[in-house]
């Protein structure tokens, strides 16, 4: 069963933290001093914070986190459909996580990821160069989404 992905760069962690803890009515599963993770049930969402100097402050990116393989290739498939450019990364490191992943975005720039997370990492991870997903609309610079014009050097 897929879970939906929000990813959200905040200015401070701990009050982030505490917010969420309240509307979510659960501690993060994860908590680093630069990130947290929720992995809630009701509704079905990795929701992540991020505080990154360099990072887009509100929503940095959505997504789709699968549980196995064969729903990774169902929605890569639905990817590669959807006549938009596609960034298949492969295997990376990204918020604390081993994991395998493809990068879109939507018309206005909006850009989604696909995942299959599969093991824990002591660092944050770096940045894909996804300049061919380029939009006027796009986010130009946000930790662990696709820089989409030439940025400094990646987060970690």
């Amino acid at each position: 069963m897929k879970r939906f992905h929000v990813h959200v760069g905040v200015t401070d962690v701990d009050k982030s933290i505490a917010f969420y803890s309240g509307l979510f009515g659960s501690e993060p599963s994860v908590v680093k001093t630069d990130y947290a993770k929720w992995m809630l049930d009701d509704p079905r969402i990795n929701f992540a914070i991020s505080a990154r100097e360099d990072a887009v402050k509100g929503i940095e990116h959505v997504g789709l986190q699968v549980e196995d393989r064969q729903e990774l290739e169902e929605v890569y498939g639905r990817l590669r459909a959807a006549d938009r450019p596609v960034l298949e990364e492969g295997a990376t490191t990204c918020c604390y996580a081993q994991s395998e992943k493809s990068w879109i975005a939507d018309p206005d720039g909006v850009v989604w990821e696909a995942f299959l997370t599969d093991g824990d990492s002591t660092v944050y991870g770096g940045n894909p160069d996804l300049d061919r997903l380029a939009s006027a609309n796009a986010a130009t610079s946000a930790c662990c989404v696709p820089q989409m014009a030439p940025a400094k050097p990646a987060c970690c």
